[in-house]
């Protein structure tokens, strides 16, 4: 570790803390997570190990890069790239309420997350802890990151898993019921943030987690501003649907007519990542731009 110098704490996580550090050889800023393994369980050192066995399998621009790990002083270091934007959560939550993004600034977002976790599952990865806190911004909040693998699963060839674990506001119904889960668990959970970028709410809270279960059983949550295209309600109510067999693969999403504008313009943007230039801003949903609320299309009754 010679050859970084500590800049500043920047938070603390389940079983350790991250920090900020200045790399001497070029003086890039990187994110050091650091984990005393002695005051962790076999349990937990297992998934120290998981996450860096996963980050070193992924290589994608909306992927927090993974660079080095190392055992100090019986601590395991884990270097990975710095997001500088913070994370999606405290970004829309400090937009402020009905500071809604348009939907060109969702879909710019939202398709960056699709790419992502297209190579994840690509990779037989399961991320299984989706949610906007684990996904990063860079400087311009134009640019995000999917992070935190520590419970992430590879799979073999075709199998699925059975653990339960992620966060409760994010868990799909096959999850609640403790059934077999594959991708499409992952799937439920980007409905989820897509919801939240939509309404700057979760989809999902209850008082109670038996509560907070059957809502999520139910699949009944608020609907989205009329804002919003009907392409756009449909496609939430796709990610969102209760049944897994009839909720889409990542690449059945990207293949969806909504997505394949923005998806062209990123295929265009995102080798140009590192140039300097002036980022583009998001923009807001003013009360006094609203247009007058659309018909939901046939068939779409659960958003209530």
């Amino acid at each position: 570790m010679d050859n970084y110098r500590m800049v500043q704490a920047i938070g603390r996580g389940a079983y350790g803390n991250v920090y900020l550090y200045r790399r001497l050889s070029d003086n890039k800023a990187v994110v050091i997570k650091q984990l005393p393994m002695e005051s962790i369980s076999h349990e937990e050192c297992e998934l120290t190990k998981n996450e860096v066995r996963v980050l070193s399998m992924l290589q994608h621009p909306n992927i927090i890069e993974y660079y080095d790990n190392c055992l100090e002083n019986n601590t395991m270091m884990i270097v990975m790239e710095y997001a500088p934007g913070g994370n999606l959560y405290d970004y829309l939550r400090s937009r402020g309420e009905g500071n809604l993004l348009q939907e060109e600034d969702v879909l710019h977002l939202f398709c960056q997350l699709l790419l992502g976790m297209q190579h994840i599952h690509e990779s037989n990865i399961l991320h299984r802890d989706i949610k906007s806190n684990n996904i990063l911004l860079d400087r311009s909040q134009r640019i995000v990151k999917i992070g935190d693998f520590g419970i992430s699963k590879i799979l073999s060839s075709k199998s699925k898993a059975h653990t339960v674990v992620g966060t409760p506001c994010y868990l799909s119904p096959e999850l609640c019921q403790e059934k077999p889960y594959n991708q499409k668990s992952d799937v439920w959970a980007l409905g989820c943030v897509l919801y939240e970028m939509l309404t700057l709410k979760r989809a999902f809270e209850a008082e109670t987690l038996p509560a907070l279960i059957m809502k999520i059983m139910r699949g009944i949550f608020a609907p989205i501003h009329p804002h919003y295209s009907q392409e756009m309600r449909g496609l939430l109510h796709l990610l969102l649907h209760t049944d897994a067999a009839q909720r889409p693969s990542i690449p059945q999403v990207l293949a969806q007519p909504l997505v394949f504008a923005p998806l062209l313009r990123l295929h265009t943007d995102l080798g140009m990542l590192h140039c300097a230039s002036r980022p583009l801003r998001l923009n807001s949903v003013g009360s006094e731009r609203l247009k007058s609320p659309k018909s939901p299309p046939e068939g779409q009754t659960k958003d209530r």
